[in-house]
């Protein structure tokens, strides 16, 4: 499969085409979300896309975004990074990659250069089970 390269920050018209090759239905408010989105290859928590929507004189609330990124993590078109229970990053990127994050900044960043890990040696796999995908977050500290 040939993956379409998107150059940000994406037009309204593009977010809508996005969403629809997704097949989602573009409302209002997942236009509105998209659009924050897309402006940039960034990691966003849903509490930051809620801040950065509303600031643009938007309205949606706190239960919309976290549905709507809910649902787009859902159809491939957002990537969702969990750190822990508490801290969950939704990625513009999401193509195969992995992650550092800043346990002393709070800053989810993109690991430069191949995603492959050989997993071809994993021992313990449930007989007749394949590993399909595999999200490395590599917590770093300056301490």
């Amino acid at each position: 499969m040939i993956e379409k390269i998107y150059h940000f920050p994406l037009e309204k018209n593009e977010v809508i085409a996005l969403l629809r090759e997704h097949g989602i239905t573009p409302t209002r408010q997942r236009l509105e979300i998209a659009f924050s989105l897309f402006q940039k290859q960034q990691h966003l928590s849903a509490e930051r896309i809620l801040d950065n929507v509303n600031s643009l004189g938007h309205q949606v609330s706190r239960a919309t975004v976290y549905n709507t990124m809910g649902l787009f993590a859902s159809k491939g078109l957002v990537r969702e990074v969990l750190i822990d229970r508490e801290r969950v990053f939704y990625d513009s990127n999401s193509k195969p990659h992995h992650h550092i994050y800043n346990v002393d900044t709070g800053e989810l960043s993109d690991v430069e250069g191949s995603s492959d890990i050989d997993l071809a040696n994993v021992h313990g796999l449930p007989e007749g089970c394949r590993i399909i995908d595999t999200d490395v977050v590599i917590k770093v500290s300056q301490r």
